[in-house]
This record gives C-alpha cells, structure tokens and sequence, in this order.
C-alpha cells in the first residue's frame, strides 16, 4: 500500500464521532486516488534498488519518561509481586511438564527402539541457534480429553542460516505423533503467522495421523484437517517457500503435507510416506510388506518422485534442509549487529516489571511505568497527552524498532477512544507498526440513570470508531495482555479475534467476557430470588476464577503463548524483526506464465 493512501474500505475517523454519508460522498474521489497511486507505486517498488533498502531511520530524541518506583506504590507493587511470584511457579511447573513431552516410557521407545532424535534435538539440527520464538508451548494442557503436552507439536520461529522461518515439528513421543484437534488448531496458527508476516515454512513431519476417537472434531469442518492443506496451496501462490523434512511416520492425511510442499527431504529407514499402512494392505490383499518397501526413503526418492533429497541419517537431512534455504530468494541487512550495539537499554530494570504486573484491575499502577520499562532509553514521545488520559498512546521504539503504543490505564471512556483512533490512524498512515498493552476495563459500565445512558451511548459509538480503526489498519499489530482483558474494551484494543500478527499473555493475564468477582454485572436483578440469584453469582465467578486464567487461555490456543513480563522487551524484538523481514524478499509477484498444452 503507498504512503499516504488510505486501504480501500477503510474509514477515516478524526476527533469527532463519524459521520457516514459525509465519507461516503468522498468514496468515489479517494477511490480514483488510490487507483492511480496504487499503480504508480507497484510499478516503482519492482526498480527498487539496494541503496534504498539501506536507508537509515531518521534521529529521534524522543523525551525520558521519568518514572520510577515511588513510595506511594510500594503496597500495590508488593502485593503485585507476591501475585506474579505464584503465576512464575505455575509457569515453570507447566515449563518442565511440556519439556518431558510423552514421558520417559515414551521418549525411551523414541530414541532406543526407533532410533530417532528428540523434537528439540532435530531443531538444534536445523536452526542456527536456540534462541528461537516458541509459539504456545503451554497448548493442549488442561483439555477435557486429557493433558496434551504442546499440543504434539512445537511450533515457533527460528533463524535458519540468517532467516527467519517458521517452524511446525511433531513430537512423536506425545501419543505417537497422532494429531488431535488442538493440534490441528496449533498447525493451522503456525501457517496463519507464516502467511501473514511471509515466512519460509519448514515442516518436520512424524505423526501416526488423526486420533480417530475425536475424528469429529478434526475432519469434516473449515478450520480443521484439510485446512492444513488449503494452507499450503495458498502459501505456494503467495511464494512463500515450504519445505519438508519427514524424519518418522507420514501416514493418512499428514502424507499431503511433504508432497504439497516445494521440496522434500526424506531420511532412510525412519521416515515412510503412506496412506495405508503394512497392516491395512495386509487385511486388504493378505500381502505383507516392510513399510520401506511401501513407502521408504528409497521407493519415494527412486520410484515415486514424491520426495527431491535423500538423506542416510537425520543430521544428513537437516543440513540439506538449510542448505535448501540458502537457496531462497532475500537479501538481508550487513548491518544488524552493529545495530544492536548501538541500542539504548532501558533506564529502569525489566525485573520491576514483575511487580507491576497487576493481581488484579484495582491492583494496577500507572500504564508509563510499564511503557518506560520496554522501550529505548525509556524514552517515548506521547500523543494527546492531556486528552484522553484513560489511553496512553504515543510513539517510541524498542530496539530500534519504531513503534505506536496504545496502552490502558484505566476505563476506556468516549474522550479515550476517539484518541486511540485518531493515533491508530495516524500510525496506518505513517506505516508504523502498533503495539497494544491491554489492562481493560472489569466490566462494562452500568446504566442506572438517564445521564449515564447518554454517556455510555457516547462511549460505545466512540469504542466502534476505534474498533473500526483498529480492523482497518494495515499495520502490523503486536498485542500483549499485561492485566485484564474483558468485554468489548478488548477488541478495540486489538484482541484476538481482530487478528494481530502476535497476541502474548503475562502469566498474570485474565481473559474473560467479565472478570472473576464481577459476575453480578451479567445478572439480572431480581428482589424475589435474592438468595437464589446469590449462589449463581457465587458459581459463576468461581468458574470465571478457573476459566480466565492465562494458563487456561494458552491451553486452547487463545492466543501465541504465555511470556515472562521480564522477557517481553526481547519477545518484542524478535516478532518486530520477524514482521520486518517480509521486505527482504526480492521477489514476492510473479506475472502469469503462458499456458502450456501436453
């Protein structure tokens, strides 16, 4: 999209309520606009030369935010930290619990009777280091049909020589590599993310196919078994590289994935390709067959074609597999370390962040406080600063990284929301990536009186003008659940369901339509059946309770994983150069080929 143009479909939303039909007059102006710019820039950004791309930012002597630990703060801040101590033990149990995958019994069968490597061990193999981004480690914990450690499946992105990919690995020893329906929903993420940012793909694929108990929960809907599949024709017509590597069973429908993907690499001896295994085409003809013989390393490089690099061994084959990525087309920067070097660190420690995470919405602390711990020298340049003030918005960047941060910090009121889509537009039009720090709202506010139903009215069309903003920024958008996130407040701030490229969780995070505590705001009011309605109020904040917490969020895949708040200033680095590196790509359109007849 050229600079300065607005998306087609999106609305401007200045300081004032919108008004529809006067943007709808201007529709068929811009719509002429942004043709003629749209073809003036497709046809510049091919003769893009190298010596653009290596532009520097432009200086920024943004203001220190001048903020730290006050006396004032020493009660709510230790009760925080008590708070965030118990989420870090938790989080460290569920850690260690997802680090022993299927268990000892299984990942002895792994290694000894099958001779293949750990799922960490192969991506030791494949990446350049293990300073990767693991996607949602904590999926499939706390399901109703049992504990499925990371969802049989580590997905994350890594660096392979230099690149940024995503990575989508089976872990065989997790009920013998068989995909459940949280592990379809964990695949489909990690292709959603690759398409999104245009990531480089790799798929280690050792998986015994669908648990057929649950085959009704994985086969038949949009968003399950065979989307897998669409995903991967998609991918391939955007040019987004896919590659292979089968290093254990590939058997019913995860056969589709190496024959779908660009190349394949296939180890001997270990890996199979099949729909049917040795066992059905005995009950099927009476014959027996070795499953090398039926589908091996050998017969599918030699005879099928269905694989494109043989590999003896798996170290064999993961260095294949990289050298298959040097091969891809992007150009990337000289310059990043010295880069790096030059960053400022924050003023504050990341550690204080630990007890400004809040135990809960009466528990929170000024939202800078938590800003001046993330960004560059703590410095940040704040927008409408004295309007507003419920909403920190402003701009500052986090290594290097320039930024538009939208914050709570406190109720997001009518004057609030119309600050936030005036920022969030501003940043559309400025191509600067967004960054939502989310702490709502408990509850929605009630509506007792003739004069809080006109400000709540207010309120509520001022929150869908930023809803709207926020769905029709083009921008890369980075969401982090420090607090609270409830009701409709969460979607303004870009919750999940308004597709940011990343969404975090702090372990202390509660995500729910109401906090725990405020079940009575969902509740009619009844005098007659005032013990009655007491015990239900009872009941459903117990299950809010149990329902809202982080772990539980990140065990459905609610969002990309639960992150330490001391680790977020680097998890923010990594999904920022991630999003950044799609412009390294020299080739990303290709014009029709003539059709050849056979």
């Amino acid at each position: 999209m050229p600079f300065g143009v607005p998306r087609r479909g999106s609305i401007r939303i200045n300081a004032t309520v919108c008004n529809w039909p006067y943007y709808s007059r201007q529709a068929d102006m811009h719509r002429s606009i942004t043709r003629f710019a749209e073809h003036r820039w497709h046809c510049s950004v091919r003769s893009m030369s190298s010596a653009v791309r290596k532009r520097r930012a432009l200086p920024s002597a943004f203001p220190v935010l001048d903020q730290p630990l006050k006396p004032i703060h020493q009660h709510v801040y230790e009760a925080n930290l008590r708070n965030s101590s118990a989420c870090l033990k938790k989080y460290t149990e569920f850690s260690e619990k997802v680090r022993k995958g299927g268990g000892e019994n299984a990942i002895a069968r792994h290694t000894q009777r099958n001779r293949k490597l750990l799922v960490r061990d192969r991506l030791r193999l494949l990446l350049d280091d293990e300073d990767f981004l693991e996607l949602s480690p904590f999926a499939g914990l706390g399901l109703p049909y049992g504990d499925i450690p990371s969802a049989g499946c580590l997905t994350g992105i890594g660096r392979i020589n230099g690149l940024w990919c995503v990575f989508i690995a089976n872990d065989a020893t997790v009920k013998g590599g068989t995909a459940y329906p949280i592990t379809v929903k964990k695949q489909l993420r990690a292709q959603e993310i690759a398409i999104q940012n245009r990531l480089p793909c790799v798929y280690l694929v050792d998986s015994g196919g669908a648990f057929l108990p649950l085959q009704s929960e994985i086969f038949p809907d949009k968003n399950q078994g065979g989307r897998t599949f669409y995903n991967e024709a998609i991918m391939s017509a955007m040019k987004i590289p896919q590659v292979s590597v089968v290093c254990g069973s590939c058997t019913a429908g995860g056969a589709y994935v190496p024959t779908m993907a660009e190349e394949a690499v296939m180890v001997h001896r270990i890996g199979t390709i099949f729909l049917g295994g040795p066992p059905l085409v005995k009950a099927a003809t009476g014959e027996e067959v070795t499953p090398e013989d039926l589908g091996g390393a050998t017969l599918h490089a030699e005879v099928s074609g269905c694989v494109d690099h043989f590999a003896w061994e798996e170290k064999e084959a993961f260095a294949s597999t990289r050298n298959i990525i040097s091969t891809l087309n992007f150009q990337l920067p000289e310059e990043e370390e010295t880069k790096r070097k030059a960053e400022e660190e924050p003023l504050y420690s990341s550690e204080e962040l630990l007890g400004l995470a809040p135990k809960d919405y009466n528990y929170t602390i000024d939202v800078k406080l938590v800003v001046s711990r993330l960004t560059d020298g703590s410095r940040f340049q704040e927008f409408k600063a004295r309007y507003g003030t419920t909403l920190v918005t402003g701009f500052a960047k986090i290594h290097g990284h320039l930024v538009g941060i939208v914050a709570n910090n406190g109720e997001l009121s009518y004057e609030a929301a119309l600050k936030g889509s005036h920022f969030v537009q501003l940043c559309d039009q400025r191509d600067i990536p967004l960054l939502f720090l989310q702490n709502t709202a408990p509850s929605a506010a009630r509506t007792l009186n003739t004069k809080q139903a006109e400000i709540n009215t207010n309120r509520l069309k001022a929150q869908g003008s930023m809803m709207s903003a926020v769905a029709c920024a083009s921008v890369p958008k980075i969401t982090v659940v420090i607090g609270g996130c409830h009701g409709a407040d969460s979607y303004a701030l870009c919750g999940r369901a308004f597709e940011p490229n990343f969404l975090f969780l702090w372990p202390n995070a509660r995500v729910s339509v109401t906090a725990p505590g405020h079940a009575g705001s969902l509740l009619l009011l009844d005098g007659e059946q005032e013990e009655e309605q007491k015990k239900q109020e009872e009941k459903l904040n117990r299950r809010l309770k149990e329902e809202s917490s982080a772990f539980f969020s990140s065990g459905r895949l609610w969002d990309d994983g639960v992150i330490l708040p001391q680790d977020t200033r680097k998890v923010l680095r990594d999904s920022l150069e991630i999003i950044k590196q799609q412009q390294y790509q020299l080739s990303t359109e290709k014009a029709p080929s003539a059709v050849l007849r056979i």
